[in-house]
């Protein structure tokens, strides 16, 4: 075998610069790569597909162009602060767009949709309307959301919880009854302990998809989540998010960083493990996009990929931190069937973002996580219409559409394909997603001016992002798989071996990968605090 690095100098382990090997090309690859060259270490960045972003991908037909991931830009604040680390900020690096609506939501059994508007006082007044007595409650809500988002800003989404530091701060003491309490809840329970009417509740128990999760499995300690679509601004930078995409990517090479497509990382090497001492990553092996094998040495190896084929696939059984036996006991969230569709002609009854709604929640989210999973049906369904704020992302009088079916993560769902060429299932269910948003919305033509139809399914996930039994975005946020109880960024069993991305802490997300890219930065420079790292003047 060849090295890439031939004449690389030797490792550092004073603080000094490393020569780094990140595996992923991701947001969360890139995020890292960008951030550990900005300061001044020596970064390669190998990614097995032929494209940059992971799943915050494209594809482009007959004049469409479609983001296949990535769709709510949420947490701004977090952007900006990643940004600013790199010398920039968002304002200068993208163009955003206020969404008016946020977003639209369309229920079951009800004609008419209520729209969430980047305005508090209307979305207050539409509780209000559908509860009388709920703007009140609205109000003690959404404080509560702010004051808990701004503490996990503040004391837990930073951290590493390497230090008990954290934990010990006055406001985290004052506040320990009620975090506790908000940790052992479920989000769904807190909700319906508020508000009576099921619209409501469901507006408010929605964000816990975002987290792969479900609002009677991810903790209330997430209601957090409604002082951003609720209390702030959605926003859409324009390109799609494939754009935000090439604005990392751009930053880690300004740095230094060298970004390589067609690289599939093979294997993780590492040293003797000295006594009672972890083994020392000593680079990985990969292989060319003309397939010939490379051995590119490292004294950090960063997994950005999927930690369950990092750890089962990439590692010997005795250096697994995290071995098949360990994800027995993990959820990998929801999978996801999704369709690309251009449309003919103008959909003014869709949003730029609109969310469909079964009435019965327990059965739909039971159906996706529960002991006898199937693809619900119906299902509750989110569709998004960038054409709606942006006229690049298809041809002059038609629409672009993503709509996303959450599915059971199980690869026996079946793969897509480019007009009605995915698996029985996998069409079938997005045939049905088409005509429930047809006669929800009043569009009752919508099957017959579809002119390209890209469909995507669990499969697909697990073959073109390793991801594990096909999950859309990462582990659950489930109690035992949040914050510390999250899988650790760092290796157990190899020194110099660390992780990033939607698999270990903070979480799933655009805003938790960037995070968890610093998480990284943190570790390799000794930070053991819990707030963002301070911002050069």
């Amino acid at each position: 075998m060849t090295s890439l690095l031939p004449q690389r100098r030797a490792a550092r382990h004073d603080g000094g610069p490393r020569r780094v090997v990140v595996v992923g090309g991701g947001i969360a690859g890139l995020a890292t790569a960008a951030l550990l060259a900005s300061r001044g270490h020596s970064v390669d960045l190998l990614e097995k597909n032929d494209e940059l972003g992971g799943r915050v991908g494209s594809i482009e037909r007959d004049g469409f162009r479609f983001d296949t991931g990535a769709s709510w830009y949420l947490m701004p604040e977090v952007f900006e602060h990643f940004f600013a680390l790199l010398g920039t900020s968002a304002a200068a690096e993208l163009d955003l767009t206020v969404l008016d609506p946020s977003y639209r939501v369309f229920f079951e059994g009800h004609p008419q949709p209520l729209d969430i508007r980047p305005d508090r006082a209307h979305n207050r007044a539409v509780f209000e309307a559908v509860e009388p007595g709920a703007g009140e409650r609205f109000d003690a809500y959404l404080a509560s959301a702010e004051e808990t988002y701004d503490i996990a800003l503040r004391r837990f989404l930073y951290s590493n919880f390497d230090s008990s530091a954290s934990f010990l701060r006055t406001d985290v003491l004052r506040r320990t009854p009620r975090l506790s309490q908000l940790l052992t809840r479920s989000l769904g329970s807190h909700v319906a302990s508020r508000f009576d009417d099921n619209r409501l509740r469901q507006v408010l128990g929605y964000p816990a998809v975002f987290l792969g999760s479900s609002p009677s499995r991810a903790p209330s300690m997430y209601h957090l989540m409604s002082s951003l679509d609720l209390g702030d601004r959605v926003l859409y930078p324009q390109g799609g998010f494939t754009r935000l995409v090439e604005v990392v990517a751009d930053l880690a090479r300004r740095h230094g960083a060298r970004l390589h497509t067609g690289s599939a990382v093979t294997r993780i090497l590492t040293g003797p493990a000295p006594r009672g001492s972890r083994a020392p990553v000593r680079g990985v092996e990969h292989t060319t996009p003309e397939g010939q094998p490379v051995t590119l040495e490292a004294d950090v190896v960063v997994g950005a990929a999927d930690l369950h084929h990092l750890e089962t696939r990439l590692l010997p059984a005795e250096l697994q931190s995290h071995p098949s036996s360990a994800w027995r006991r993990r959820s990998p969230g929801p999978g996801a069937v999704l369709a690309m569709l251009g449309v003919e002609g103008a959909l003014p009854q869709l949003a730029h973002h609109s969310l469909f709604f079964t009435s019965d929640w327990e059965q739909n989210f039971g159906d996706i996580f529960g002991a006898s999973a199937r693809v619900p049906d119906p299902a509750s369904i989110y569709v998004c219409k960038p054409s709606a704020s942006d006229p690049t992302v298809a041809p002059e009088g038609c629409e672009n559409l993503f709509v996303l079916v959450p599915v059971p993560a199980d690869v026996g769902i079946g793969a897509g394909g480019d007009d009605g060429a995915g698996s029985e299932t996998v069409e079938r269910t997005v045939d049905a997603a088409v005509a429930q948003v047809a006669a929800w919305s009043g569009v009752p033509d919508l099957a017959g001016r579809v002119r390209v139809r890209h469909t995507v399914g669990p499969a697909d996930f697990e073959q073109r992002y390793n991801s594990w039994r096909g999950g859309a975005l990462g582990l659950e946020h489930t109690l035992r798989q949040s914050a510390f109880l999250r899988p650790g960024n760092v290796s157990s069993k190899v020194e110099g071996l660390l992780y990033a991305g939607a698999s270990t802490v903070p979480g799933v997300g655009l805003p938790m990968c960037l995070i968890s890219a610093e998480l990284v930065l943190k570790r390799i420079s000794g930070d053991r605090s819990s707030a963002p790292l301070p911002v050069a003047p």
